[in-house]
């Protein structure tokens, strides 16, 4: 694993997320409460989370409205055990960084 940076520090709003494109992958950074990583993909149909709807821990998919928490990466509805892989996050002086 190696950190990365991958945004500057204040470029991802309180109660916002982000989406990078790190390494090939698609990622969703969400400020809240902390700085919090994960595939930004949903299972559904592949569209990004990034945008979606913050309410606590958990974001709305805002294509279907499917349900995911930004700090396990577990999809909260219709299929049990289904979950987007997370990477740890640090905000350091000169920016956000990836561990990838």
């Amino acid at each position: 694993m190696t950190w990365k940076k991958v945004a500057e520090t204040g470029e991802i709003a309180p109660g916002k997320g982000r989406e990078f494109q790190v390494d090939g992958k698609k990622i969703a950074i969400f400020n809240q409460d902390g700085y919090h990583a994960l595939d930004s993909l949903c299972v559904h149909q592949d569209g990004s989370i990034a945008p979606g709807k913050l309410d606590g821990d958990i974001v709305e998919c805002p294509l279907h409205f499917w349900h995911y928490n930004i700090k396990t990466g577990e999809l909260l509805d219709y299929i049990k055990d289904i979950k987007l892989q997370t990477y740890k996050v640090e905000a350091r002086n000169d920016g956000i960084y990836l561990d990838v």
